[in-house]
């Protein structure tokens, strides 16, 4: 599926992106509050702080919420229909949504576990690595 479009990768997310490439999941985080954030954003959303670092975290979460698509939301994705779109809950307190892969659509379940990959979409110096879950277990 080299064809579906690529995220956009902007300076508040250049790190969150350059950990997917190297395998590891990073969330952003405040020195100051302690506070943990995603998406990535300029400002802490806690105390709105702007100096800001990221950190590593274990690639495991639970699913928050879920949905399946059944209709492309453009001619991209046609041939991957249906897919799973869920929600996920990571133990610093982030939630992501990720795709759910190598899952039967009606399988998966809300407080289901699920560990955290990367798939890369592109090719050559162009790839991205985007972050998928699957269900553990």
């Amino acid at each position: 599926m080299d064809t579906l479009p690529l995220p956009p990768i902007t300076p508040d997310t250049r790190a969150f992106w350059d950990g997917c490439a190297a395998g590891e999941l990073r969330v952003q985080h405040c020195p100051g509050c302690t506070a943990v954030q995603f998406p990535p954003r300029a400002r802490c959303i806690a105390c709105g702080a702007q100096r800001l670092g990221w950190r590593a975290i274990a690639p495991r979460g639970v699913v928050y919420s879920f949905t399946v698509v059944h209709r492309a939301p453009s001619a991209a994705f046609r041939e991957a229909v249906p897919y799973v779109v869920a929600l996920v809950d990571l133990a610093p307190g982030a939630r992501l949504m990720l795709n759910v892969v190598d899952c039967a659509p009606g399988t998966l379940a809300i407080g289901m576990p699920v560990r955290i990959g990367f798939e890369a979409r592109g090719a050559g110096e162009d790839a991205v690595w985007l972050p998928v879950a699957r269900v553990e277990g």
